[in-house]
């Protein structure tokens, strides 16, 4: 009796919620600060690409492509993560966890936004780039989410290609093919990844727990991680000087690098040394800061010495 009389309010709840959907909603669910920094690499994907300026055709429905299918991966994870996300402070107020929208209304959308993606990068782009962009969906949505998440400690580290595609998915809507220094732009994001979610997982122990997902702290502890953050700075500080090693970039670039890596690097020794929660977050925080400007200065390089 006492559990049918807990059950009312939850579908009030849910009823109402679900009376009082609006687009809003909807974009919630594609996640659009994440879409807007994967835009942002893509975009510098592009100038890079060429010596001069793309196309305007290239810089408005490549991006527009590119987004629409993250969005899509974005929608998708949402749906896979329900439960996960009822239990976790920071996304239990999310669509689809609340029940504002349904999850199939939620795949249906998400449905909608790739087919919508795949025709504007096959007709207005190229076939290349809309093949690379449903790939980073799958890996993402299919692979990374479905599978890794919850298999291993080592789940961002190896599904984090895919988030690391779009400044390749840039460079190839404007010259139609793979190069090297595209590579490169996806090897710096693919060495970002780990330090800038391990910070986050750090902060978020306790509710990774919680929600069985087996992120290194949870498995292996703070300090392992820690080590681990630190180690995988130096890697990536390693790999950012790599534009300017192979002749991608100047000096501009050269300098903006190792301050913005030495900055980063301070983080991660502070983490080491603290343990503190509060350092992890800032950590988390900076390291969004870090890769948006990191690839701004190689931008700015790119037209200076142009």
């Amino acid at each position: 009796m006492s559990k049918s009389v807990d059950a009312l309010p939850t579908q009030t709840v849910a009823s109402e919620s679900t009376s009082s959907i609006t687009w809003r909603d909807y974009l919630e669910l594609t996640k659009p600060r994440v879409v807007a920094l994967m835009i942002l690499t893509s975009v510098i994907g592009m100038m890079l690409a060429v010596p001069g300026l793309p196309g305007w055709e290239v810089l408005v429905y490549g991006n527009l492509g590119i987004a629409l299918l993250a969005g899509a991966a974005a929608v998708v994870n949402h749906v896979v993560d329900q439960k996960i996300d009822t239990i976790m402070a920071r996304t239990r107020k999310r669509p689809v966890a609340t029940g504002r929208i349904a999850p199939v209304d939620a795949l249906l959308f998400a449905s909608l936004l790739a087919c919508v993606g795949m025709v504007v990068l096959m007709w207005k782009v190229n076939e290349l780039t809309a093949w690379l962009t449903l790939a980073s969906l799958v890996g993402y949505a299919g692979v990374y989410t479905l599978f890794l998440k919850r298999a291993t400690p080592q789940n961002i580290t190896i599904g984090g290609l895919a988030g690391a595609m779009p400044p390749l998915l840039g460079w190839t809507a404007v010259t139609g093919q793979v190069e090297g220094h595209a590579l490169l732009l996806v090897l710096i994001i693919f060495a970002w990844t780990p330090p800038h979610f391990w910070a986050l997982a750090i902060h978020r122990k306790e509710e990774y727990a919680q929600a069985e997902i087996p992120m290194l702290p949870v498995t292996h502890g703070n300090r392992f991680t820690e080590l681990h953050i630190l180690l995988y700075t130096l890697i990536l500080l390693a790999v950012s000087l790599l534009p300017f090693v192979t002749g991608m970039s100047g000096v501009i670039y050269l300098v903006g690098a190792l301050l913005l890596g030495l900055r980063f690097l301070h983080y991660a020794v502070r983490l080491l040394k603290g343990d503190d929660r509060r350092v992890a977050f800032n950590t988390f925080k900076y390291s969004i800061t870090y890769l948006m400007a990191l690839f701004v200065v190689l931008l700015v390089d790119h037209f200076v010495f142009f």
